[in-house]
């Protein structure tokens, strides 16, 4: 990405989301075949992330780290508009 503050929050983002699966029991290979579905039916324009949809089998999960990302942004300084900007091109 070219920001070391915009990797952080991405690592953050996915390594609280990966835990509370994990703990939660929440397969991968449920969270897989979910985002796989969430992409074949991606309406054009669309570019929510697939844990933002509620029938998402870590929809909590993911919210949960979107929220302390914001946070973590907050505290850096990050323009959050900038930066999920970026995250939704990769």
């Amino acid at each position: 990405m070219g920001n070391k503050d915009y990797e952080m929050l991405v690592l953050i983002h996915e390594l609280i989301e990966a835990h509370l699966c994990e703990k939660r029991k929440i397969s991968w290979d449920k969270i897989d075949d979910f985002d796989k579905e969430f992409e074949r039916n991606r309406k054009e324009g669309n570019v929510d992330e697939p844990g933002n949809d509620k029938n998402a089998p870590y929809y909590h999960e993911h919210r949960f780290a979107e929220n302390i990302e914001r946070q973590l942004a907050h505290e850096l300084g990050v323009d959050w508009f900038a930066y999920d900007k970026q995250v939704n091109e990769l």
